[in-house]
């Protein structure tokens, strides 16, 4: 004979279970909760008395032991906030990362100051965080939302659907920029960026995409590609932003220069102080 269970039994219990296995073991019991409910966090939080059917504890602990076991809380629920907005995930597409705000940030910011510049690409955009969260910012922006993979791009369109930006996000296959004419006032990627060697060795080799993580042998195999052939698809006076690992800046920066010897580099740091962003601008 089963004992009921109420909501705050089901949160003490997961707290316990995630222990050190999670940064914040009480927000993601909520957030598992609050999905398998169909309910929001503060609904969930404003009643620890609910008593939880059977189906529902099940699907509850199923959940809860992929989570202990390592895999993603967004591939769990579907969700991932990004740049204050609510993205659909799934395993075919790379988690979107808080790191990877800063170049929407600089992408806005270049948008915002060339109000005539409004040809952008997204190369690589996986679940199109960056294509769509600058077109929501952007009234009259259009973005091309660029990625070799048809599954991840059928990700993008469904978030360009959900955030009103579908006739202005143009999700489209393409091996970086080898379908696209432009050119292009900006170009922005956050291409694999981690080495081949590196990516065995790291948790998010286990769940997330290859084809999003794996850089090649030094990590910039992508990014040299890239700039090879954005060399002649950039306008005058346009920009490119290219997320980076932490160590590569140096090398980053060497690449962009002989790819635009006429251009102006800077890389950019974090919010810990590490090289993150590639600037480029013509």
């Amino acid at each position: 004979m089963r004992t009921s269970v109420n909501l705050g039994d089901w949160l003490a219990r997961a707290r316990l279970k995630l222990g050190e296995a999670s940064e914040h073991p009480g927000l993601e019991a909520q957030a598992l909760l609050a999905h398998a409910l169909r309910r929001q966090r503060a609904w969930v939080l404003a009643h620890p008395e609910f008593q939880l059917a059977d189906e529902q504890r099940i699907e509850l602990d199923a959940l809860l032991a992929r989570l202990c076991a390592g895999e993603p809380l967004p591939y769990l629920t579907g969700e991932q906030e990004f740049f204050g907005l609510a993205f659909h995930v799934t395993p075919d597409v790379l988690i979107p990362r808080p790191e990877t705000e800063q170049l929407v940030e600089r992408a806005l910011a270049y948008l915002k100051a060339n109000p005539g510049r409004r040809k952008a690409v997204d190369v690589g955009t996986g679940s199109g965080c960056i294509a769509v969260s600058l077109a929501h910012h952007i009234s009259d922006l259009h973005v091309l939302a660029a990625d070799l993979s048809w599954r991840a791009l059928r990700v993008a369109q469904a978030n360009a659907l959900r955030h009103a930006a579908a006739g202005r996000v143009h999700c489209l296959a393409s091996d970086l920029l080898e379908a696209l004419e432009g050119p292009f006032d900006l170009i922005c990627a956050n291409l694999p960026y981690i080495p081949s060697r590196a990516l065995s060795g790291l948790p998010v080799g286990r769940y997330e995409p290859a084809l999003a993580l794996d850089g090649g042998e030094d990590g910039l195999r992508l990014i040299r590609r890239l700039l090879g052939q954005a060399a002649g698809r950039v306008a005058e006076g346009g920009l490119v932003l290219l997320e980076i690992e932490y160590r590569q800046g140096s090398e980053a920066a060497r690449l962009a220069r002989r790819a635009f010897p006429a251009a102006r580099v800077t890389i950019l740091q974090d919010l810990s102080g590490l090289d993150r962003i590639c600037e480029i601008s013509l």
